[in-house]
């Protein structure tokens, strides 16, 4: 009977080790910092970054592995096996305190599942606004990841691009074919960094107003940015008073960049202000 388990929760374990090398190495020096890496499995990557991270916490939902790393690493202080979903795990608890003048901050590795990796993104991108993380190593599918670095006014930019780049800077690591997971997954996977440093202060935006107003944008692919905005309770009226001579009528929102988006934020605000 094989030792491995059958993979669950939509699990294909990295067993490329240049892939796990050039993964840790995407982190920098982490000699002195806190990583977080979500979903270890069984461990390919974790073992790397156990040799040369400050201080490692792992966190790890599915039972067997969570049993089978906490007994791998029993005798490595540095790493901490968490038994956790990472939707339910406040990044909080995992950032050191403040050493020097080194700023108190987590950076986050994983290979994200399909089904949650949007979830997960954002749910980074929430600790990213409050100054908790400074990079995240993250591997998912080729096809989101694409979507993510995607430029405005291309086919796949749309809301998760919009997001990402609001809060991070994308590098495009490199992209690993299935033959390099076990079981291998029936599609392509790549490798991002994504250098956390949110826009809103650059912008002149408030972060919850103008997340709530990026989500109102996105709201329905089809429709034009405009329709979406008097689908979210805009008058026909304080569009027209407020749309930039720069944003065509009926463009859609994928086409619009970030620093337009805000452009046109900011004066709905004036418009509603003065109103």
């Amino acid at each position: 009977m094989s030792s491995v388990k059958k993979p669950k929760l939509g699990q294909n374990f990295l067993v490329d080790e240049a892939a796990c090398i050039n993964i840790v190495g995407a982190l920098g020096d982490i000699r002195n910092r806190t990583v977080v890496e979500i979903g270890p499995g069984h461990g390919a990557i974790t073992t790397r970054l156990a040799e040369r991270a400050a201080r490692l916490h792992c966190i790890e939902l599915d039972d067997s592995l969570f049993r089978e790393l906490t007994f791998r690493f029993r005798d490595q202080p540095q790493v901490t096996i968490h038994h956790s979903d990472v939707l339910m795990t406040d990044p909080a608890a995992f950032v050191p305190e403040q050493v020097g003048e080194e700023a108190a901050t987590i950076d986050v590795v994983g290979n994200l599942p399909y089904y949650i990796t949007s979830d997960i993104l954002l749910h980074l991108f929430k600790a990213a606004r409050q100054g908790l993380l400074r990079r995240a190593v993250v591997m998912m599918q080729r096809e989101v990841a694409e979507r993510i670095a995607a430029a405005p006014g291309t086919s796949d930019y749309g809301p998760l691009s919009a997001f990402t780049q609001l809060h991070a800077s994308v590098v495009n690591q490199f992209t690993l074919g299935p033959n390099s997971f076990s079981p291998p997954p029936e599609v392509d996977s790549t490798v991002l960094r994504l250098d956390f440093a949110p826009r809103f202060d650059e912008l002149q935006v408030d972060a919850e107003g103008f997340n709530k107003f990026l989500r109102a944008s996105f709201a329905q692919k089809r429709k034009t940015l405009s329709n979406n905005l008097r689908n979210a309770g805009y008058t026909p009226q304080e569009l027209l008073a407020a749309w930039p001579a720069d944003i065509p009528p009926q463009v859609r929102s994928e086409a619009v960049s970030l620093e337009l988006m805000a452009k046109l934020y900011r004066a709905l605000g004036a418009a509603s202000a003065a109103g």
